[in-house]
């Protein structure tokens, strides 16, 4: 939806509307990013919103086959935004580095590649705002292991890991945090050193390590083997920690729209905190 922006010592700017405005903005503020992208972030006065109570918890157990692996079974794979615009980006890298040094053609190269990384970029943002939105409204409480994602890019898996936007997820973990408190949900991250894949998701009881060969968890106390992460243990350890979550959801104080969100950038449209962007016509 078309328009103008009337802005101080500039004037009326052509501007594309992601939304309509729900009250009189108090603060605009313009953003130009790397790809030559214009922002127009608002801050706007809002009431709280509400979402039903639920019964059902959750916990959630990250990977590299899959993106992420709910304690209910559910299984998210990861969407591989990378690998998929990894030829698109190779070749626009290589035509940057052919172009003569302080050209104006290696400009339009540069914001071409940047616009690849962009495009890249937000689609990972928009991935993970609709999924941080999903999980929240469909459960009452959420439990997360704090991984040291900085570690594990060094390791041989750095490029799976990048892919898999696990630096982004842990962002989005404050995105579930946030919207956590705004929801009245309860929120919990688990600590990365809780043996949480030694404990029966059946009978609680804790067996000890085990090694990636082992796919099935024999309970002591129960006869029957439920599934290693990819079904319910590693995940479901976590269902305790929801259960407390659960009982001690924040309350729910209203939030300023508009307001900094954790990332440091203009939010997506899918499942994001209550605001407005507008991109702004150079």
């Amino acid at each position: 939806m078309g328009g103008h922006l009337c802005l101080p010592k500039i004037g009326d700017v052509r501007v594309t509307w992601s939304r309509s405005l729900p009250s009189r903005p108090s603060t605009v503020t313009v953003i130009k990013d790397a790809a030559g992208r214009y922002f127009a972030p608002f801050v706007v006065a809002t009431d709280p919103q509400a979402l039903p109570e639920v019964a059902s918890a959750v916990g959630i157990d990250l990977g590299l086959g899959h993106f992420a692996v709910l304690s209910d079974g559910t299984k998210i794979d990861a969407p591989r935004f990378l690998r998929r615009a990894e030829k698109k980006l190779k070749r626009q890298q290589r035509r940057l580095s052919r172009k003569a040094k302080g050209s104006k053609n290696r400009d339009k190269a540069r914001i071409k590649v940047a616009r690849a990384h962009a495009q890249v970029a937000d689609a990972r943002h928009e991935f993970h705002h609709q999924l941080s939105t999903r999980i929240i409204r469909d459960n009452q409480a959420i439990a997360v292991e704090d991984l040291a994602v900085k570690g594990l890019a060094r390791t041989r898996l750095a490029t799976s890991v990048h892919d898999a936007g696990w630096s982004a997820f842990v962002t989005m973990l404050e995105y579930l945090e946030y919207k956590a408190v705004k929801f009245g949900r309860g929120f919990l991250r688990i600590g990365r050193f809780e043996p949480t894949p030694q404990v029966c998701s059946q009978c609680g009881v804790k067996d000890g390590p085990k090694p990636l060969r082992i796919r099935v968890a024999q309970g002591a106390e129960v006869n029957r083997q439920p599934p290693r992460p990819g079904g319910r243990p590693r995940a479901s350890g976590r269902d305790s920690y929801c259960a407390v979550a659960s009982r001690a959801a924040p309350s729910r104080p209203a939030l300023r729209q508009g307001a900094k969100v954790p990332g440091g950038r203009p939010p997506s449209h899918g499942g994001r905190p209550p605001g407005l962007r507008v991109c702004v016509s150079p």
